[in-house]
């Protein structure tokens, strides 16, 4: 029986690289994957997912206006497909975390969405917020903060490496940008 799941971490938890292997997994058993990504997320090439650690693979990404349901029925019909997974799932909008559940319950493939829970100001993002509500697996992938503990919130960093307490939910950025932390050192960074 096919399920929406939602993988949802901190920063620099593995997130990409546990979708990668997914989807190697999936295709080493010669079945069909479709690999999302938002183009917001414009770090690397836009037709690739990439980890951090150098795995990569061919991906499709699409604008907040596209229809996900849509776009999967049209490869579907042309290649069957056994799973979809999905980077950066904190950038869907309701409307297409919603078409996920379409995608698992009219077309009966799997739904793998791989996200970051919160930003850094300790808010949800929109398809975080959704997905935590309407999935039917929530997983969630650890990583730890400097002083061991698990790590479960963001810092965004200025150029000089401070913390910033303000600024646009949304910021491109990878380990130079941000730093994942325990809640205790969250809060003792003023934030």
């Amino acid at each position: 029986m096919a399920k929406l799941y939602f993988y949802y971490s901190a920063m620099n938890a593995g997130k990409t690289t546990t979708l990668l292997q997914s989807a190697f997994n999936y295709r080493e058993r010669g079945m069909n994957t479709l690999v999302l990504k938002p183009k917001v997320d414009d770090r690397y090439n836009p037709d690739r997912v990439r980890s951090r650690i150098g795995l990569e693979s061919d991906a499709a990404s699409f604008e907040s206006e596209d229809d996900l349901l849509a776009l999967t029925e049209k490869i579907d019909k042309k290649t069957p497909l056994s799973c979809i997974l999905l980077d950066e799932a904190q950038f869907l909008t309701k409307t297409q975390v919603y078409a996920l559940g379409d995608i698992v319950d009219k077309l009966g493939i799997p739904v793998l969405a791989y996200g970051l829970r919160t930003d850094f100001k300790g808010e949800l993002f929109e398809g975080s917020l959704h997905l935590l509500a309407w999935a039917d697996e929530l997983v969630e992938i650890k990583t730890i903060c400097h002083c061991g503990k698990k790590a479960n919130m963001v810092l965004r960093l200025d150029e000089n490496g401070e913390p910033l307490k303000s600024g646009e939910q949304i910021q491109i950025g990878g380990n130079d940008s941000y730093v994942s932390v325990c809640r205790k050192h969250y809060k003792s960074a003023g934030t």
